[in-house]
C-alpha cells in the first residue's frame, strides 16, 4: 500500500481542494408550446408530462 513520505503542505492541499466544484445542472425548455417550463435534458417534463412529443407521465 502506497503511503506518503512527506505530509502535503496546506498550499497544494487547498489547490488539490479547490478542484471540487459543483456545476449548476443543464436545463433546456421544454419543446410542448404549451407549456415552455425549464427541464433537465433527455427527462419527461414533470409540468406537462410530455417526453419528444408523446404523453408519458399523467400530470
Amino acid at each position: 500500500m502506497a503511503v506518503p513520505k512527506r505530509k502535503m503542505s496546506r498550499s497544494n492541499t487547498r489547490a488539490r481542494r479547490s478542484q471540487w466544484k459543483t456545476t449548476a445542472p443543464t436545463l433546456v425548455i421544454c419543446p410542448n408550446r404549451a407549456c415552455g417550463e425549464m427541464k433537465l435534458p433527455h427527462t419527461a417534463c414533470s409540468n406537462c408530462g410530455q417526453y419528444d412529443g408523446k404523453q408519458v407521465l399523467a400530470v
